[in-house]
């Protein structure tokens, strides 16, 4: 993985269930991976390996919320060889304010 997120940066992600009472769209969405035409944007954290969030592998209308490996995107690679990265430049930001999400509540 390109850009592997520090534990201390790992630290800041709620943890899971943690808000569960917050409306989807009212969600913070604190990292963003991605490789090639795929997303991962990560809500909430277990502390260990699992993320809640959303994933779209390039075609929105088969995107969904739910739950991901961290060891299994770190391990990603295309037969090219590139790597899932983070988005560095990433601010933490609710769901309406990201329009490949926006709308998609699940």
């Amino acid at each position: 993985m390109w850009n592997e997120p520090k534990k201390e940066e790992m630290d800041q992600i709620p943890r899971l269930y943690e808000t569960e009472s917050i409306p989807m769209n009212d969600k913070v969405i604190h990292m963003h991976f991605f490789l090639g035409s795929a997303d991962w944007f990560v809500a909430e954290y277990d502390g260990w390996d699992i993320f809640f969030g959303y994933a779209n592998w390039g075609n929105p209308d088969f995107a969904e919320w739910g739950y991901m490996s961290f060891g299994e995107l770190k391990e990603l690679r295309t037969p090219e060889g590139f790597e899932v990265d983070r988005d560095l430049d990433w601010v933490p930001k609710k769901v309406n304010e990201i329009p490949e999400i926006k709308g998609r509540e699940g």
